[in-house]
C-alpha cells in the first residue's frame, strides 16, 4: 500500500502551506525537498548559479532519500516534475496530488526575487505553467483545487479516507 502524500505543482501554489497542516492533522512527519536540499547542500539560489542542471541532480538525489520514507508528506519543488525518474520514485511509494491555484493569485502573494527561476519577473510563471502543466496532469493521481487552503487539505483527506 501507498503511504505516503506527495504534493505537487507550481512554484506558490500551496504547496507546504498545506503539506504542514495535512501533517498536523494527520500526525505524520513532513517533508519538504527545497528545504531538504537547503539543508544539506546549500541555498537553492547559489545551486542554480552552477546550472540549473546542476541543481536538477542534487534535487533528484534529495527526492530518491525522501521517497524512501514511510508515512510522510512530502512537498516537492516545482520542477520535480521534469525528471521521470523523480516522479517514478515519489509515486512507487505515494499517492500524487496535483495543486492547481490561479496564477493571478500565485503572483499576488509570490516573492520572485527569492525563486532562481523567477528573477526576470512573473512572465516566467506563464511560461513554467505552460511547460510543467502537462507532467503534473501526467503524474497526479489526484487534481485539488488550492485556491482556498482548509478546503484543499479537507479534500485531500476525503480522497485518502475513501481509499481511492
Amino acid at each position: 500500500m501507498k503511504t505516503n502524500i506527495v504534493l505537487i505543482g507550481l512554484t506558490g501554489c500551496g504547496k507546504s502551506t498545506i503539506g504542514k497542516k495535512l501533517s498536523s492533522i494527520l500526525n505524520m512527519p513532513f517533508f519538504d525537498t527545497d528545504k531538504y536540499i537547503e539543508e544539506h547542500y546549500g541555498s537553492i539560489e547559489s545551486l542554480f548559479k552552477k546550472g540549473e542542471e546542476h541543481f536538477r541532480d542534487i534535487e533528484s538525489e534529495a527526492v530518491e532519500i525522501i521517497s524512501k520514507r514511510s508515512n510522510a508528506i512530502i512537498s516537492t519543488g516545482g520542477g520535480v516534475v521534469l525528471r521521470r525518474e523523480n516522479m517514478e520514485a515519489l509515486k512507487n511509494n505515494g499517492i500524487v496530488f496535483y495543486l492547481v491555484r490561479p496564477l493571478e493569485e500565485i503572483i499576488r502573494t509570490l516573492d520572485t526575487g527569492t525563486r532562481p527561476l523567477l528573477k526576470n519577473g512573473t512572465e516566467a510563471l506563464y511560461k513554467l505553467h505552460e511547460q510543467r502543466k502537462g507532467l503534473y496532469m501526467l503524474y497526479s493521481d489526484h487534481t485539488i483545487d488550492a485556491s482556498d487552503i482548509d478546503k484543499a487539505v479537507n479534500e485531500i483527506i476525503s480522497i485518502l479516507n475513501s481509499g481511492a
